[in-house]
């Protein structure tokens, strides 16, 4: 997984498009490292971003491997103890035990044998045990417990032949198909999405499309003898898929339990395909859930900006030290015009300009009384001067 890198967020007077960015690259040269940086990182941003927007498609799909689960079918025999004191063991008996596991397994957490089953039913013969008694069954529910084998025990002294009847778990769900679309697709048992896009291909491939309306669907003989009707519409494959799709085939397994102590072949082993998760889908999870680095990229967001707003209070206190060195006289009066102005935004003490530089505003009765204060306190300091 990628480290994530820290948002950087570019200074408006650092920009080489903003005026006085060049004086600021001069005054900190590590400027241009950092505008570096910063597009650099808009490049790993959209590369990741794409990248993640893969997983999510990627996970939305069904992720699975090919593995082997080695089946092991064994049996003990236990005679008659004829002095026995409990009526168990006065009575032979056999056991018959179903476990199995993946070969090559990496996984640390091992899966349950029963995990890989829908349903498991061991059918004994029917005239040694009966019709009631003949047939052991498992189907998984909603609150199956799993386990790592089956086990039964009967009474006997006999062989026994037995018929063991596997269902796998798919998931998602598989489908055996009709034996003419078999045959037709080249597919024995598949998932529904598979075999709609199998018969989409087949479409494609024989030009099955009306060229007028592309939403119907002209049969060939293959599809009228299938789906029994000369014109579908393709939206209508799902729905006439449901008769044509069937459960698929259990794994059938013929054994023997033997009862003879001589008899050392009393395990039987079969291999069987089974679908697992790709490990790559919980690390490509996890990359999408991952926050560790969130901490550390918002500590380095706060250093960031930190060291901007520095730099910015600097530029704006050098730009002052500056203008003053050049022009003190004229820099102080610009500098009190705009605290001036400062002021009056901040006691709301504004003129108006349109009216003031109207002759009829001086023509106001106010403006004798103000031209009177004028005079009168001139003079008084013309007075206070001369006495002195």
């Amino acid at each position: 997984q990628p480290p994530l890198s820290p948002s950087l967020h570019p200074l408006p007077c650092l920009s080489p498009a903003q005026p006085g960015g060049a004086l600021i690259r001069e005054l900190v040269p590590e400027s241009q490292a950092y505008m570096d940086l910063l597009a650099f990182e808009r490049k790993l941003d959209q590369t990741i971003m794409r990248k993640r927007v893969d997983i999510q498609e990627a996970l939305k799909r069904p992720m699975k491997q090919k593995r082997k689960l080695r089946l092991y079918i064994s049996n003990t025999f236990n005679p008659a103890k004829p002095d026995a004191d409990d009526s168990d063991g006065s009575i032979a008996s056999w056991e018959l035990r179903v476990e199995g596991k993946l070969l090559d397994d990496p996984g640390k957490l091992k899966r349950k044998f029963s995990s890989f089953f829908k349903s498991l039913v061991i059918e004994l013969d029917k005239d040694l045990y009966g019709p009631d008694n003949h047939l052991v069954e498992w189907h998984r529910t909603p609150t199956t417990q799993e386990t790592d084998g089956f086990q039964v025990k009967r009474p006997g002294d006999v062989s026994v032949r037995c018929t063991l009847l596997l269902m796998l778990d798919y998931q998602p769900p598989q489908f055996k198909l009709d034996p003419r679309l078999a045959r037709l697709l080249g597919i024995h048992t598949q998932t529904r999405s598979c075999i709609i896009q199998a018969l989409w291909q087949y479409v494609k491939t024989n030009k099955l499309q009306d060229s007028h309306d592309k939403e119907y669907i002209n049969c060939d003989k293959y599809f009228q003898q299938i789906f029994d009707c000369p014109r579908l519409k393709f939206s209508e494959i799902p729905q006439r898929l449901t008769n044509l799709l069937l459960p698929p085939d259990p794994i059938v397994i013929n054994h023997v339990i033997s009862v003879d102590p001589n008899d050392q072949k009393k395990t039987a082993c079969y291999d069987i395909d089974v679908e697992v998760e790709d490990p790559l889908k919980s690390q490509m999870s996890s990359f999408l859930l991952s926050t560790a680095n969130q901490q550390e990229i918002a500590s380095l967001d706060n250093k960031i900006h930190e060291t901007i707003e520095s730099i910015n209070q600097l530029k704006i206190q050098r730009d002052f030290m500056l203008s003053f060195s050049r022009d003190p006289k004229g820099y102080i009066q610009d500098w009190l015009k705009s605290q001036s102005r400062d002021l009056k935004l901040m006691t709301d003490v504004v003129g108006n300009p349109e009216e003031e530089r109207r002759a009829e505003f001086y023509h106001e009765p106010w403006s004798q009384e103000a031209v009177s204060r004028y005079f009168y306190s001139k003079v008084r300091r013309h007075v206070k001067r001369c006495t002195f």
